[in-house]
């Protein structure tokens, strides 16, 4: 299968599970605004989202695919699967420890997490049950993320992206349910917190049967520190550390907002809607580019690795450019016309909002950075990423912590400099990481590469003057169409198809090459198991 394919088939999976999360953060505004409850969910979601994205989305399966492939390859079937079960079982039982310590804890961990409610004993108290209810979450996309990596090494993409889906349905059935039933913030919480580990257990156990559906049978057992195992961790741990910069970027912003009463609920609004590019795009990309670069450095065809990088990157900012451009240029209007309803103000709206815009030029990083890293990890080389995602994280802690007190000091939203710091360390990583590749003549901007993303840039430039005319008319245009929420509809489609056109009329792309990229390679996908 085609790396743009691969990626297709990824992104529109992915779609289908995102547009229900955006639904599931509509409900949650409107029931619990940026108050403390929402303040509480943020929390309760920090520890479970960080693992999510380090190991469900693609940095901790990145690195486990050249392990468990070389093994595959070198020494057949049973034996990989004999070091997925070894290594399936250790992590296992590591994680799981982990989240019953946290567990215990929590009760002494909640008042410096959330330290702007810590002496309001009802928000305390349900915050800490809340993350207590979720945290199994982790041990769940343990078993998820390593399932995953066998499933993408034998071609299989399909169901790997689709079962997120699950934590969006099973988080949205509690939130609903106060319309049907009565139901106070508080309880709704623990609900909610509650069906993201039964969305876990959901998800774990669809592919479960997925891999065994392959013929690959894995083994629950003793969890020992085996040679395997020893080789599979130093491979994958610090590549889920690299691949994931930008999540623990994420996490110290949110410990830093912990302090201010509402920051933590806008940081998680914004957070969510940059996140979007990346999850369909970044990670979609960085998981197709992953076997198809393994196989390229095992057989020793580098101008193969370049090309394949090539068309990596260029559908990477072909896609995600636009996204960052529509949350740059109209962050007010996309939010308050989705977002702002019950609980949720006009006022939230805009603070948000102007967060988001400095996200939003941080975007195209943040994908790069997916698409640079698998170049690495298919030479088994997770020591640099790992050592240029320290940097940027060090960076983001000290930057972002500083421009939060020094803002917050001069009456500012503490949470901008939080969101710059975020987007400049993005940047960093991604200069640190196609600098190295540039340097060790991995990769090099070939001329037909600069011609084809000046071009991409020129149609992102003319779709941003469009948006940032229906910008200026918002009120009117919301009164034309007779509601907001259709207005930014037409207003995103519209922006969507003048770029479309300007990718075909400035000839980014042509009818031919996207018939081409989608079509099938030969000899792809050989092993079926009727999931895709």
């Amino acid at each position: 299968m085609s790396l743009a394919r691969n990626t297709l088939v990824q992104a529109t999976l992915t779609l289908g599970s995102r547009v229900l999360g955006f639904a599931r953060d509509m409900a949650l505004a409107a029931r619990f605004g940026q108050g403390p409850m929402m303040d509480a969910w943020a929390t309760a979601l920090m520890l479970p989202n960080l693992f999510r994205r380090l190991f469900a989305e693609g940095a901790f399966a990145q690195a486990f695919v050249p392990v468990y492939g070389g093994v595959r390859a070198r020494d057949g079937e049973e034996a990989a699967a004999v070091t997925a079960s070894e290594a399936l079982s250790f992590m296992f039982a590591v994680v799981a420890a982990f989240c019953i310590v946290l567990q215990v804890l929590m009760p002494w961990i909640m008042p410096w997490l959330l330290s702007a409610w810590r002496h309001d004993e009802e928000v305390m108290r349900a915050a800490v049950v809340a993350t207590q209810l979720a945290m199994p979450y982790l041990a769940c996309m343990t078993i998820a993320s390593l399932l995953s990596g066998v499933l993408n090494t034998a071609g299989k993409f399909a169901l790997t992206a689709a079962v997120p889906v699950f934590l969006n349905i099973c988080t949205l059935v509690p939130l609903l349910a106060p319309s049907l039933l009565p139901m106070s913030q508080a309880e709704t919480l623990l609900w909610t917190s509650a069906a993201v580990t039964v969305s876990g257990l959901v998800q774990a156990g669809l592919l479960w049967i997925g891999v065994r559906r392959l013929g690959v049978r894995l083994k629950f057992g003793w969890p020992r520190l085996t040679p395997n195992v020893k080789r599979a961790l130093a491979l994958a741990v610090p590549g889920a550390l690299a691949g994931g910069a930008m999540q623990v970027n994420s996490v110290v912003s949110q410990v830093l907002t912990g302090s201010d009463e509402g920051a933590r609920s806008v940081l998680y609004n914004a957070d969510r809607l940059y996140q979007l590019p990346l999850g369909l795009v970044g990670v979609a990309i960085g998981l197709a580019l992953v076997p198809r670069l393994t196989k390229a450095f095992v057989q020793g065809d580098h101008e193969g690795g370049r090309k394949t990088l090539d068309d990596g990157i260029t559908l990477a900012m072909a896609f995600t450019l636009p996204a960052a451009v529509a949350l740059f240029v109209i962050p007010f209007f996309i939010i308050d016309a989705t977002v702002t309803r019950g609980a949720f103000t006009s006022e939230d709206a805009a603070r948000t909002a102007d967060v988001l815009r400095q996200f939003a030029w941080g975007v195209p990083a943040f994908v790069l950075a997916k698409v640079l890293t698998p170049p690495f990890f298919a030479r088994e080389d997770t020591r640099r990423p790992m050592i240029f995602a320290v940097s940027a994280v060090v960076f983001t802690i000290i930057v972002g912590t500083a421009l939060f007190f020094w803002l917050s000091r001069i009456d500012v939203d503490g949470v901008l400099g939080l969101a710059v710091a975020t987007s400049l360390s993005a940047w960093l990583n991604v200069a640190l990481l196609g600098g190295t590749l540039v340097r060790e003549h991995v990769w090099r901007a070939s001329n037909a590469f600069v011609s084809r993303i000046s071009r991409v840039l020129l149609a992102s430039g003319v779709m941003a003057v469009v948006l940032f005319a229906a910008d200026v008319y918002y009120p009117e245009l919301a009164r034309i169409f007779l509601a907001k929420e259709i207005a930014v509809l037409v207003v995103v489609g519209v922006g969507a198809a003048v770029y479309g056109a300007c990718l075909l009329a400035f000839r980014a792309v042509s009818i031919a090459e996207l018939k081409a990229v989608l079509r099938r390679e030969p000899g792809g996908g050989s092993m079926s198991s009727g999931l895709d």
